[in-house]
């Protein structure tokens, strides 16, 4: 009886090899595939940072122009628009705010 045993484990081992083989080919498939889709997200996500990152700048610069205008008075303009609230809430009426006059 145990002389039958050796062969059958024998056969039973040597099937086990290939299929492991088969079975770690199989996971380090998934595992690169799941990098690539890794990164392929990553670089559209840095992507987006970068655009959105891009667009903050151009405000940025916009608001920066607009508060070192040496034609505009800021102060100015917030009382106005103060003064307007009161007077008139909400109709919509333009303000008249003129550029103030360099020296």
């Amino acid at each position: 009886m145990p002389g039958e045993l050796i062969p059958i484990l024998g056969i039973i081992f040597g099937c086990m090899i290939p299929i492991s083989l088969i079975w770690t080919r199989h996971k380090e498939k998934i595992a690169r595939m799941e990098v690539n889709v890794t990164a392929q997200h990553t670089a559209e996500k840095a992507a987006q940072y970068a655009t959105h990152a891009q667009e903050l700048e151009d405000r940025v610069r916009v608001l920066e122009r607009i508060v070192t205008d040496k034609g505009y008075d800021i102060a100015t303009q917030i009382e106005a628009l103060r003064d307007q609230r009161s007077v008139d809430e909400g109709s919509g009426v333009p303000l008249n705010i003129e550029k103030k006059e360099t020296v």
